[in-house]
């Protein structure tokens, strides 16, 4: 489905990131990935992407660092002479209620999750441009869209990431270039396996499918947006959430 496409994926070293990279990989796709600190996580996935029988490569780079994001795409464009899609999956939180937020908190989840998202999009669009095509894919989450208690920072900075991606894709639209945001729920990852069984427990309340989903889940949507299938689509939002938000 991806045979030779070259696939940015940032934030790729555990949990959905992860399970993108290697589907992406599993269907073709040559990948490339970032880090901030490189480690034995990174080697096995490079590793494990490889043995796909595609090529694989990994940067050192911060994504709310604007001239780091600029030498990380710069690579990957010399390495793979062309780059097809990029997936905006880096993202961290830092929880807290608002009166007990400090203002690093805040600034450092919209730094990685917004501004990243900003860094890496306005450093690859000249080379999509040039190449005239490219698909961009932007992983917010339902908390931006109907916000959470104790999540002012990151619902901020996923409903920033949803605003910017529309913006981008009427900007970008005739240039043969895809955006599209991707907004998954409770997914089954390390963050929720160490949730009390009470907090699941509300949560699966929510859910009208009973049931939180799997990166996999993710990830296949992923697949789609990468792929010649979805050619048609730019400018949506769509959920992998059981249900839990229905707009």
């Amino acid at each position: 489905m991806l045979k030779d496409k070259n696939i940015i994926v940032t934030g790729a070293t555990r949990g959905i990131g992860k399970e993108i990279a290697l589907t992406l990989a599993q269907n073709g796709a040559n990948i490339a990935i970032n880090y901030r600190n490189y480690n034995e996580e990174v080697e096995e996935l490079i590793n494990s992407i490889k043995e796909f029988g595609v090529d694989a490569i990994a940067v050192k780079c911060d994504v709310s660092k604007s001239d780091e994001v600029d030498n990380f795409i710069s690579e990957v464009k010399n390495h793979f002479s062309s780059i097809d899609v990029l997936v905006n999956n880096a993202g961290i939180t830092k929880d807290g209620l608002l009166l007990r937020m400090k203002d690093e908190d805040f600034n450092s989840v919209l730094d990685v999750n917004l501004k990243g998202t900003f860094n890496t999009t306005k450093s690859i669009s000249p080379i999509m441009i040039k190449q005239k095509h490219g698909k961009i894919i932007n992983i917010s989450s339902v908390v931006g869209i109907v916000g959470n208690a104790g999540q002012c920072n990151y619902a901020a900075s996923k409903a920033g990431v949803i605003g910017f991606s529309k913006s981008v894709a009427r900007e970008l639209a005739s240039r043969n270039i895809n955006v599209n945001v991707v907004a998954p729920g409770y997914i089954d990852t390390d963050m929720t396996k160490s949730l009390p069984d009470k907090v699941k427990d509300e949560i699966l309340k929510s859910i009208p499918m009973k049931k939180m989903g799997n990166p996999k889940e993710v990830a296949n949507l992923v697949l789609f947006l990468s792929s010649s299938l979805s050619d048609y689509i730019t400018g949506q939002v769509i959920n992998v959430d059981g249900g839990m938000v229905m707009a």
